[in-house]
């Protein structure tokens, strides 16, 4: 059955419903359920996301979303469906941007406003850790807060398992429809919000313009092939940790048949050599490669 509403997690189907002005909304409404009390926006505008860096030479980088709120507070969203190795050191860096650009020219007495880098990731974090839900800001040795205004949120949804009927928050209901938009073929009764019915009434593929649906499309294809060749990597990573492990297991198995076979020829020369009775069990030991014990349980 061909699809319904958009997947959420393709750079089109993300950018379309949460990157378009007239579909702020449900960015605000779901920034909200991230935000503490004190930075909850109900206005947000969006801003340049490339960034060239302070000289031609410095790296440029490409936001998915750059946000700014009345209030000053700027919102960087990325969604990262590939696991990288500095992916906490690349969230760092992009901060940068958003703080150099608050920066003044004449006097300025370096007040900052509070800075979200906020990833949603498809893709597991931090193994040996469960959480949905990841608020981390700077905290001092004794692990008192030291500086609020830098923050990074991430939302590992492969951790997210819950049923619509277990849905409970607004932020439940939001990583649901994250993980599930696309497989649905009507809205759950669980998601009867307002907020919601715009999401849905926006993720429908049929009443997008026929260009917009060709490039939805193509979206969609480079998401899927993204996954297969992420599927076929996983598998042939593990293929190959099968065969080495046969081929490990084969080579021990031979070493060990050797190792018992040149024992056995050991002892058997030490039995020859016992039943002349012209040797010391020392004598015997250093010419057949064993142990002293290992004699003297022969003679025995």
């Amino acid at each position: 059955m061909p699809a319904i509403y958009l997947n959420p997690l393709t750079d089109f189907g993300f950018k379309k419903l949460f990157g378009e002005e007239p579909n702020k909304d449900l960015l605000i409404s779901f920034l909200n359920t991230l935000l503490p009390a004190h930075h909850q926006v109900s206005e947000l505008s969006y801003t340049k996301n490339e960034y060239q860096g302070i000289s031609a030479a410095d790296r440029k980088v490409i936001f998915d979303l750059n946000c700014t709120s009345p209030s000053g507070e700027r919102f960087i969203v990325e969604l990262q469906r590939v696991k990288q190795i500095y992916f906490k050191d690349r969230s760092l860096f992009y901060s940068t941007f958003a703080i150099q650009e608050q920066a003044k020219r004449g006097d300025w007495n370096y007040k900052l406003f509070a800075v979200y880098t906020i990833g949603i990731l498809d893709f597991l974090i931090d193994d040996h850790e469960h959480d949905v839900l990841y608020h981390a800001q700077l905290k001092d040795q004794h692990n008192r807060l030291f500086y609020d205004k830098l923050n990074f949120i991430y939302l590992v949804l492969p951790r997210f398992q819950r049923q619509a009927h277990e849905l409970v928050t607004l932020q439940d209901k939001w990583l649901y429809a994250f993980k599930h938009l696309h497989e649905l073929e009507q809205i759950p009764s669980e998601l009867q919000e307002h907020i919601f019915q715009r999401l849905f009434a926006i993720a429908q593929i049929a009443q997008l313009p026929v260009e917009e649906r060709q490039g939805y499309e193509r979206s969609l294809k480079d998401y899927r092939d993204f996954m297969s060749a992420q599927d076929t990597a996983h598998l042939e990573g593990y293929q190959e940790g099968v065969e080495v492990g046969i081929e490990k297991g084969i080579e021990v198995g031979k070493q060990m048949g050797l190792e018992e076979g040149a024992l056995k020829k050991a002892r058997d020369r030490a039995q020859q050599l016992l039943s002349l009775k012209l040797l010391t069990p020392e004598q015997i030991a250093q010419m057949a490669g064993l142990s002293l014990d290992e004699v003297l349980k022969l003679s025995s």
